[in-house]
């Protein structure tokens, strides 16, 4: 069914070989912790080609969310294509996802906050990528508490309007911002 995985990779033929979890299993096995083997990978995730890239933004997020760490030296290529908008839907939706597994770096916090409330207030932006965006944005209001009202009023203004799956993800996020957490050593 589809090629035999090995030393090599002949990545296009395999990105575009029929999906499976199988599949993909095998991918990020093969990968592993290597960090060449990442870079090489990597280079697909930001391709201009339409499929290629949509397919390689499904092991890239795998692999990331197992090894957030290969993720670090190709960070200012990953925000580049996390700021655009032309990319697959799969791509950027892969893209706010890894950002729930990685450490993000301060330089990158603006372009996360901006493009994450950009994804809340597109209503034509899939409800996969608005969740993932929510639990970003959480994230970021543990560091800037200055961005809660504004989380809030987004929430509660796109509630009655979305997914039952951002509306799930909303309603406990707007509980844990309206409800005061333990006392934080500031």
């Amino acid at each position: 069914m589809h090629q035999q995985i090995n030393n090599a990779m002949h990545w296009p033929e395999t990105l575009l070989q029929p999906y499976s979890s199988a599949h993909l299993q095998q991918l990020v096995e093969y990968i592993g912790q290597n960090p060449a083997r990442f870079a090489e990978l990597f280079t697909h995730f930001h391709s201009s080609e339409y499929r290629i890239a949509q397919r390689a933004s499904r092991v890239v997020d795998a692999v990331v969310e197992r090894h957030p760490a290969l993720l670090i030296p190709h960070l200012e290529t990953f925000f580049r294509v996390l700021s655009r908008t032309d990319v697959h839907p799969a791509v950027r939706r892969n893209s706010v996802r890894m950002l729930q597994f990685i450490a993000i770096p301060e330089a990158y916090h603006g372009i996360v906050v901006a493009c994450c409330f950009e994804c809340l207030n597109n209503p034509t932006e899939p409800a996969a990528i608005k969740a993932f965006s929510l639990t970003v944005l959480h994230r970021m209001v543990q560091q800037y508490s200055e961005l809660t009202t504004e989380l809030q009023t987004i929430i509660e203004d796109r509630l009655p309007y979305e997914s039952p799956a951002f509306r799930s993800r909303a309603v406990k996020i707007l509980r844990q911002l309206k409800t005061p957490g333990p006392a934080s050593s500031s």
